[in-house]
């Protein structure tokens, strides 16, 4: 079945971008001669949605700071960065550079989120610490806007992922600049909708896989 991030077939038959699922075999078959393997993009989309939610309640100020190393710091190690770059080093082997780097760069990011918190936060002075966590934002914004940029040739599912994620970063980068609490409030209740939308394509994902046919839409973008 394919992936909710797996190339789409031209009007022409070339193949080429995301797509839903609609048929019982990928659209692409894996890159080189080796045994087919299964879809990644649903691990890794759920890996990213479990841990932005956590990490969201935490932003949104609904949850406590002991939260944050107990619950969040974990998951960011093992599920959003170990699950997310296992996906993205499979999307590399099913020929799809979006699905690649998107994983692998949002699993480096959960793994470096972890060190950056665990590491060095604590040894910086709290001026220093929102300065800090600000330029580390900054960097994933720039990122993911232009992942966002490259989206919308993709599906609605991912398009509304990746904007949503993008007022995240920006709000929770000001906010970390600026000092403004209410802007990594606000950050974090997008965030909840970023992960809401990422678990949907996720079950998008596995669901139309295993029923062997759509059952959840992506709203796939034509391309001409």
């Amino acid at each position: 079945m394919t992936s909710t991030i797996q190339p789409a077939t031209h009007q022409n038959g070339r193949k080429d971008g995301p797509t839903d699922a609609r048929s019982a075999a990928p659209l692409l078959p894996p890159a080189g001669k080796g045994i087919p393997i299964a879809d990644p993009a649903p691990l890794g989309l759920a890996a990213f949605a479990g841990t932005t939610f956590v990490l969201s309640l935490f932003n949104a100020g609904l949850v406590g700071p002991a939260s944050l190393v107990a619950v969040v710091l974990p998951l960011a190690l093992l599920y959003g960065g170990l699950a997310q770059v296992l996906a993205g080093m499979w999307e590399f082997r099913n020929d799809n550079t979006f699905g690649a780097l998107a994983f692998i760069s949002f699993g480096a990011f959960w793994i470096s989120y972890f060190v950056y918190v665990r590491e060095i936060v604590p040894a910086l002075p709290p001026a220093d610490a929102h300065t800090a966590t600000g330029i580390f934002l900054l960097m994933w914004t720039i990122f993911t806007a232009y992942m966002t940029v490259a989206a919308l040739k993709t599906n609605a599912v991912l398009i509304a992922i990746f904007s949503t994620l993008l007022v995240t970063f920006v709000l929770l980068t000001i906010g970390d600049f600026a000092e403004i609490a209410a802007l990594r409030h606000a950050g974090g209740y997008v965030g909840l909708l970023v992960a809401a939308l990422a678990w949907y394509g996720s079950a998008a994902g596995v669901v139309n896989s295993t029923w062997g046919r759509r059952v959840l839409p992506v709203f796939p973008i034509a391309r001409r």
